[in-house]
């Protein structure tokens, strides 16, 4: 489970990259090459998908996969932290929901 964890928070850091790097992105194939914020997110998403796979290899699928879904949560702070992205009513009903979800699945063990 704690694969799972990192995983997501690696990947929702790697969401936060790209979405810097496809700002800074223009009708020239260098800002593609030479954008190093997203390589770095392409890269962290590697990275997450490494540890999801050695999650998941030692687990049930349908318990771990959705903690993965707690990248939704992670996403949420960093787009605070770096973007100023509003924190909403309905992004926090969302938000209770994914993680009620996930405690009804280990209610439910």
């Amino acid at each position: 489970m704690l694969l799972m964890v990192l995983s997501s928070f690696i990947g929702s850091f790697g969401a936060v990259l790209l979405k810097a790097g496809a700002t800074r992105l223009h009708r020239n194939i260098s800002s593609l090459i030479f954008n190093y914020r997203l390589a770095g997110g392409i890269g962290l998403y590697l990275l997450s998908s490494y540890f999801f796979v050695l999650g998941v290899r030692q687990g049930e699928l349908t318990i771990l996969y959705p903690i993965q879904s707690l990248s939704y949560f992670w996403t949420m702070l960093w787009s605070r932290m770096f973007f100023g992205e509003p924190f909403t009513r309905n992004k926090f009903f969302g938000l209770a929901m994914i993680l009620a979800g996930i405690g009804m699945l280990f209610a439910g063990r």
